[in-house]
């Protein structure tokens, strides 16, 4: 008898077998840890994301069960099963099928059918699929292997029969290059006891002297094999060894320190072996830095609307457009009971709300303040421009309170006195200036109205709202224009980040959330957010123009969006294709994100020390390479308008991110001084 030969590296491995590949007709393989890899370190972990699913499923059944409780009658019933198989065979193995079937029946009793076999089923290989990887030299090799007529097998001691296990095979991309998949479950004759080969030989009339066999395990790939007289190599893969060492660390310190949640997350994220291809850093940057962000985002207003029992959710903006379709790609692997909301991508912007938001109230102080707001808004001309006001009909009740289009109304310019302001107040409680105001965006409203009727936005109690941030402007003028209705729902808005300039008055049917990031918390590291606003709205923005209004027409409404074939068109369409490799690295990178999260069963509370300190590095102390790669070229934002503020009455200092690459590269100390300043802002806001 032959000894198995041992090889320490994947590559000496394959090279060896290709250098001896003449000798043999039949190579066989090991699946799990040689052909495949997962990308964790206790295959164990697959079964409780699929417990917690069966509890999910049980609870919509009115049985309550915990998922540690579904977890330990799979336990008992499989190992069960295996002594059982045990008296009758020389392996203890168990088959998937039977004790998972004898599993769901002991939990739902009556209510078990067979339809719940098949959904638990399709979820446990779907994250069995998720955590494996195949081995990019091994695949190599068996094409080369098929090319050269070998007959190539893979056989497997799990309790997942061939079935089962060529679905996975499949989706890893292996199954057309091997002739079969023998699994132990389907006739309990394993490697482990050396059966399997002699069961194989005669299956399909194998030569064992021109047999070769490849696997992980010293006795079951290795002496049983060659007991039989197949030749043996033997795979111990030091850096395979090492890996899974390292995320065992970190799934480990997790249980006791939080900030080794996130690592581990991210760990679990990162592309291995054929995946690991040379990217763009803009999509290296969306996958590592914006998709685990992105993906916590969405995964928390998922599990609060699941809590909070609501049926419909509206994703605003053009950021809302990104985090719809993270939604899509990650819940059914998060959620996979499928309990969740309605979604709905509502075609909503500042300037397309602003003036309906004023057809039943007027304009509110509240709403001018917001206005005049950006540095480069000053007089009324650019109020009317926000809110779509002509300003001609409006001149008479302007000059009536001794004011003009051009009064300065913003302290930042020249020519600004407070009497203007006094003046612009009283104004505003004027009831024939807000009578025109409401005559003026009437018709806005009324479009605006079929367009939320036809998505049933009043067709709901309770709905909630997502967009990027920040001061809630969208969803606070959007409340503004339905508030009046009496079917008008109960708004719960959840916002990347909510700086909270303006204060968000938030009433019984209208709240406002920050949920990476809330001024109302002192969050230091989630602040680091603010030193670049712009960098997430530009990774987030959707790829069709910003729309403008709503226009009432006899067949119903129309949607208005700005041109794109002018100056600022042109530089969107610009900005949208240099961000464009950042958003693909977004939707790669969530999806890694789901299939984790769902291993890891954490949420974005388990994650946020990490995120803070992800925040904090990326953002306030990143990389001079960091910046040039990802800071916008063209940032647009249609309420700031084209006057230029005094700078004498403004304190401005340029923001990290603003700053040129000499003085990134070469000042010292910058990034720490501008962090401590901004530590005071935060602690002093």
């Amino acid at each position: 008898m032959r000894e198995p030969k041992t090889f320490f590296s994947l590559a000496q491995l394959v090279d060896h077998g290709r250098s001896c590949a003449p000798n043999y007709q039949t190579v066989s393989f090991d699946l799990f840890d040689t052909l495949l890899i997962r990308r964790i370190h206790d295959p164990d972990l697959v079964k409780l994301p699929v417990a917690r699913y069966i509890a999910s499923l049980a609870k919509a059944a009115g049985i309550e069960k915990s998922p540690r409780a579904v977890q330990n009658i799979r336990d008992r019933i499989e190992q069960h099963q295996r002594v059982e198989t045990g008296e009758a065979f020389d392996d203890h193995e168990a088959c998937y099928p039977v004790f998972m079937e004898k599993t769901l029946q002991d939990i739902f009793g009556s209510y078990y059918d067979e339809k719940l076999l098949t959904d638990v089923t399709r979820y446990e290989l779907e994250m069995e699929s998720r955590v494996l990887v195949p081995r990019q030299l091994f695949v190599e090799w068996l094409e080369q292997l098929q090319a050269q007529n070998k007959r190539l097998f893979i056989i497997s001691d799990i309790y997942l029969p061939a079935e089962h296990l060529k679905v996975l095979v499949e989706r890893a991309g292996l199954l057309h290059l091997v002739e079969d998949v023998v699994s132990s479950a389907d006739t309990f004759l394993a490697k482990a006891s050396g059966k399997a080969f002699p069961l194989v030989q005669e299956k399909y009339g194998i030569d064992a002297t021109t047999w070769l066999h490849v696997g992980d395990n010293p006795i079951s790939d290795g002496l049983r094999p060659t007991e039989f007289g197949i030749d043996a190599l033997i795979l111990k893969d030091s850096d395979e060894k090492f890996r899974k060492a390292l995320i065992k660390r970190y799934y480990n310190y997790g249980k006791g320190r939080p900030f080794y949640r996130g690592r581990a997350l991210q760990q679990l994220m990162l592309t291995l072996e054929g995946e690991a291809v040379e990217k763009d850093g803009l999509y290296i940057e969306g996958y590592n830095f914006l998709a685990p962000l992105i993906g916590a985002f969405v995964q928390r207003i998922a599990e609060e609307c699941r809590r909070l029992g609501l049926a419909k959710v509206f994703f605003f903006s053009r950021e809302g457009y990104t985090f719809k379709k993270v939604w899509d790609i990650i819940t059914p692997t998060l959620f996979p009971d499928g309990n969740l909301p309605e979604t709905e991508y509502l075609y909503v912007s500042r300037m397309a709300l602003a003036g309906a938001s004023c057809a039943h109230q007027g304009l509110t102080s509240v709403s001018a303040n917001i206005a005049l707001l950006p540095q480069g808004n000053k007089d009324f001309r650019d109020i009317a421009r926000i809110f779509q006001f002509d300003v001609h009909a409006l001149e008479p009740h302007l000059h009536a309170h001794k004011l003009s289009p051009d009064s300065i109304l913003s302290p930042l310019h020249e020519g600004y006195d407070k009497k203007f302001s006094v003046r612009f107040m009283e104004l505003l409680e004027d009831y024939d200036f807000q009578k025109a105001v409401k005559e003026q965006t009437a018709a806005s409203h009324a479009a605006l109205m079929k367009y939320l009727t036809e998505l049933d936005l009043f067709a709901h109690s309770q709905v909630a709202m997502v967009d990027i941030g920040w001061l809630g402007t969208i969803q606070r003028f959007l409340y503004d224009a339905v508030k009046h209705r009496h079917d008008c729902p109960r708004m719960h808005g959840y916002v990347f980040g909510a700086t909270r300039g303006i204060p968000f008055e938030g009433t019984l049917k209208n709240s406002l959330e920050g949920v990476i990031y809330d001024r109302s918390r002192l969050e230091l590291g989630a602040s680091c957010l603010l030193y670049a606003r712009d960098l997430f709205e530009e990774a987030c923005r959707a790829p069709h123009p910003t729309l403008e209004g709503y226009i009432d027409t006899e067949e119903g409404y129309e949607l208005k969006f700005r041109k794109t074939d002018d100056a600022t068109g042109r530089a969107e369409l610009e900005q949208d294709q240099y961000y464009h490799p950042l958003q693909q690295g977004i939707y790669a990178g969530v999806e890694a994100y789901a299939g984790a999260s769902s291993l890891l069963g954490y949420g974005l509370n388990d994650y946020r020390p990490w995120f803070s300190y992800l925040l904090t590095a990326k953002l306030a102390f990143p990389k001079t390479s960091e910046v040039v790669t990802m800071h916008h070229r063209h940032h647009l934002d249609d309420f700031y308008g084209a006057s230029q503020p005094n700078k004498k009455r403004i304190r401005e200092t340029k923001a990290l991110w603003d700053r040129s690459i000499f003085s990134l590269r070469f000042f010292p100390l910058l990034r720490t001084r501008l962090f401590w300043k901004h530590i005071r802002t935060v602690i002093n806001s």
